[in-house]
Order: structure tokens, then sequence, then C-alpha cells
């Protein structure tokens, strides 16, 4: 039954994911994409619907995989699977963290995971450069790489950094600037 498959799947990537909804992405792209139940470009589109959206992005974007791929107990199933490993592992760990507060291995453990995190949040934003900045794949480029860039979407993604790190712009605004540029620029023939 496809729905506790669906459920097993993000009780697996919610049990075995460290570093936040971010980290998730590319487990959940692997699954999902990988199965043929998203293509790439559809999951790219789930990632930032799941990220203009209200929560954490881990359980929106179970909710919206969920729903796309089986309808509202796809939604509800994902969900709870993607969210009970969290729960049953943060009472876990609050007994053992507590327990062993001052323990040097405990340092060692938490310093060394912060470097896989980071390389999965950079695995992930790979995926979403690869499927939002270029006209084709790149396995499929024609010509020189250059002539293989969107270079509109290039420089609303470099706005957007602006936006966020400079001028400390709202995420939803700068959904909204930006899909409001990009629709100017297609109704221009750019």
């Amino acid at each position: 039954m496809m729905i506790l498959e669906l459920f097993w799947i993000f009780f697996k990537i919610g049990l075995f994911s460290f570093g936040g909804g971010y980290a998730m992405i590319p487990l959940i792209q692997n699954e999902i994409v990988s199965r043929g139940w998203l293509t790439a470009e559809g999951f790219a589109n789930i990632v930032g619907i799941a990220e203009m959206t209200p929560g954490p992005i881990a359980i929106n974007m179970a909710t919206f995989v969920g729903y796309k791929t089986i309808g509202v107990f796809g939604s509800v199933g994902a969900t709870l699977g993607v969210a009970l490993p969290s729960i049953l592992l943060i009472l876990l760990v609050s007994k053992v963290f507590f327990t062993y507060q001052k323990h040097p291995l405990k340092k060692g453990l938490f310093y060394g995971m912060r470097p896989v995190i980071v390389g999965l949040i950079l695995s992930a934003a790979y995926f979403i450069a690869e499927t939002s900045l270029f006209i084709v794949k790149p396995g499929e480029w024609s010509g020189h790489f250059l002539a293989n860039i969107d270079w509109v979407s290039v420089g609303i993604a470099l706005l957007t950094v602006l936006g966020m790190r400079k001028l400390k712009l709202h995420p939803i605004l700068l959904l909204g600037i930006g899909g409001a540029v990009r629709i100017g620029f297609k109704l221009l023939g750019l």
C-alpha cells in the first residue's frame, strides 16, 4: 500500500536526518524522484512552495509531497512519518543530554556533525540550482557552458541573496518580487 510506503520513507528520513529540514531535502529528493513519484522540476517547485509557506520546511515538504503523490491521506501519512522520529528522539536525547551534559564526547559528537549538515544543505542547494539556474540540465549541455545558464534566474538569485543579507527583506516579499520580475521578463520574451 503506497500510504504505508510513503509513511515509512518519511519516517526513515526523519529518523536519520540531522541538521533540520534543509538537510532533509537531498534525502527526500532522492527517495521521491528516484521512485518516479515526482519529476526533478516538480520536486524543485515543492521545495519553493515549502520554503514560502509558514512552518518547518520538513513538515511542509512532507505535506506537499504526500498530497502530490496520494492526496490528503498521503499528506497525513508523510507528515506523521517525518514528525514522529523527531518527537521520539527528542524525548530520548533530552534525557541523555541532561544526564551527560558535561561529557567531552557529547561536544565532539555535536561538533563532528556540523560539517556533515553543511554538506547536506549544500547538496540541496546544488540540486535546486541545477534545476533553476540552467536552461537545460548540466548533463544535456550543448555548446559553451555559459550559453546554458539562465542569466535572468542567476540575476534574480543574486539579488535575492543581497536582499536577504544586506537589506534584511522578508523571504515572502523576495519571492513575490522575484516572481513578478520573472513574469515581466517572460512577457518581454527574455
